[in-house]
């Protein structure tokens, strides 16, 4: 990966509010980046610094190599569509999609309407050019906000929850648009969500943001499978914990686990260095499952009880209380023809697999 942008212990202050503590990374060109955090965590201060709407209390932000000190917003090579995609209500699509060429004296009437006409067609909207801005839909008003920021030809796309307004289902769509289109332009994109979901879906490296840190940088497979603490863990998606003593730090790492009893894991279950003593285990929902009738495993085995269901279609989320375990354990299990769905209390047995736990401080 070359990198286009790095920043280096950068700061941000706002009087007695630090709002980023010594970030230190390095964004590929060509990349799908996200920051994904809950709000206030600073992500979008993090974004706002790269597009020069923010000035840096201390550290370095460079882009292409050129330190960015002091160069303001219009003279970075980056774009922004924001949250509230600031269309212009009074202006066509094309108007607004032209909005940023209004100074460029080297290209003529007709160049500008090829490119405007082009941008459109990226984005899906082509013929939509004498439409009026009013007049659009939720997601056609993005798709207007997205070709009015690529019609510059940015090094940089700076995209700060653009999908949060749509509905679920426009949503999912536009994250597969947002894909292609960046595969096809060929320039970074840096997305700012708190959508866990949204993030894994459509990113190469994730930086997963607590209280103006860094909490994990990786690849999206990597978060979700190997958390490096409970605080990542319990951010994306859902994780059981379990109260767990090491006994041996060594290859094989020795766990006794609460209500589950004694295993050995690999070190690659184990994120980060863990001292002899108390710790915590974290298990994915969709890891464990039920034994029904009829069925049989080779895999490990514990009795429980149906604590709450939740069906939702397609899966249905269960509770189960299993004995020397404080919380009821989540399980996720897809949803087949001819399985029942079990009630509230009724009795089971719950299946684990030792490979699924990730061993956390």
């Amino acid at each position: 990966m070359t990198p286009l942008i790095t920043l280096k212990g950068v700061n941000k202050h706002y009087g007695d509010y630090h709002a980023l503590r010594d970030i230190d990374l390095e964004i590929g060109e060509g990349e799908f980046f996200s920051l994904l955090g809950p709000s206030g965590c600073g992500k979008t201060t993090l974004l706002r610094t790269i597009a020069g709407f923010e000035s840096v209390s201390n550290g370095l932000v460079t882009i292409g190599g050129k330190d960015m000190a002091g160069v303001p917003a219009n003279l970075r090579p980056t774009n922004m569509v924001f949250q509230s995609y600031a269309i212009f209500p009074h202006l066509s699509v094309a108007e607004n999609v032209a909005f940023g060429l209004r100074k460029r004296s080297d290209l003529d009437t007709k160049a500008k309407q090829t490119l405007v006409e082009d941008a459109l067609d990226m984005v899906g909207l082509d013929g939509y050019g004498k439409r009026a801005a009013h007049a659009l839909s939720g997601g056609q008003r993005q798709r207007v906000a997205l070709a009015r920021a690529l019609i510059l030809k940015p090094k940089v796309l700076l995209l700060d929850e653009p999908l949060s307004a749509l509905d679920k289902k426009m949503r999912e769509q536009m994250q597969v648009e947002l894909m292609r289109l960046q595969r096809h332009v060929g320039i970074t994109f840096i997305l700012v969500t708190h959508d866990q979901e949204e993030a894994l879906v459509m990113s190469d490296r994730i930086a997963v943001m607590f209280e103006g840190r860094i909490g994990q940088l990786a690849d999206a497979e990597t978060l979700y499978r190997r958390p490096r603490n409970q605080q990542v863990a319990d951010f994306i998606g859902k994780m059981n914990f379990l109260d767990v003593e090491v006994r041996s730090s060594n290859e094989p790492v020795d766990l006794e686990i609460s209500g589950l009893g004694r295993v050995t894991i690999s070190p690659d279950q184990v994120p980060e260095p863990v001292t002899i003593g108390k710790a915590i285990v974290g298990i994915r929902p969709e890891t464990l499952s039920l034994l029904f009738d009829g069925e049989t495993t080779d895999l490990r085995l514990i009795d429980g009880v149906v604590d709450e269901v939740v069906y939702y279609g397609d899966m249905t989320y269960y509770d189960v209380r299993v004995q020397g375990v404080e919380k009821p354990l989540n399980i996720a299990m897809k949803n087949v023809i001819g399985r029942p769905v079990l009630d509230v209390g009724a009795a089971t047995r719950v299946v684990w697999d030792e490979r699924s736990l990730v061993l956390l401080n």
